[in-house]
């Protein structure tokens, strides 16, 4: 099978496959960021942690996953730094059924800022406040002895 028949196949199951939510011991995660070699750091709501999870192969190089992204993991019995592998990306509509279903999601994670981008100081954020109350004249404070 060619490479784009094995990605259309891979897509259209993700895509079509009726899904309910998580079965038995899976869970829902949070991409936090990629780290390499088929491995995702992930955040769990549930049990407030970060561990890294795997791609399996059937999805490498068909599906693509970024940082903020859910997806549906299932966790790996024997594994220390690897902890689980994703069984299915969701989507939107996916995001908006587990919503009604009443799945919140929290993120109590906290994310690195983007050291890419400039820092923008707006006038508000330097506005001054006279914090020394005893002088009323601010002549006063100046010194002309020199």
């Amino acid at each position: 099978m060619s490479r784009a028949t094995k990605r259309k196949h891979v897509q259209k199951e993700m895509l079509t496959a009726e899904w309910n939510g998580p079965i038995d011991d899976q869970r829902i995660v949070r991409i936090v960021a990629g780290r390499g070699n088929n491995l995702h750091e992930v955040f769990s709501v549930e049990d407030n942690e970060t561990f890294l999870v795997s791609m399996p192969a059937k999805f490498r190089r068909n599906v693509w996953v970024k940082r903020n992204d859910y997806v549906v993991i299932e966790p790996i019995a024997e594994g220390d730094k690897v902890r689980g592998e994703i069984v299915r990306v969701l989507t939107k509509d996916d995001m908006k059924l587990m919503k009604q279903k009443g799945w919140k999601k929290e993120d109590n994670c906290d994310i690195e800022a983007n050291t890419n981008r400039p820092v923008v100081t707006t006038i508000s954020d330097l506005s001054c406040t006279d914090t020394d109350t005893d002088h009323d004249d601010p002549s006063e404070d100046t010194d002309y002895s020199s």
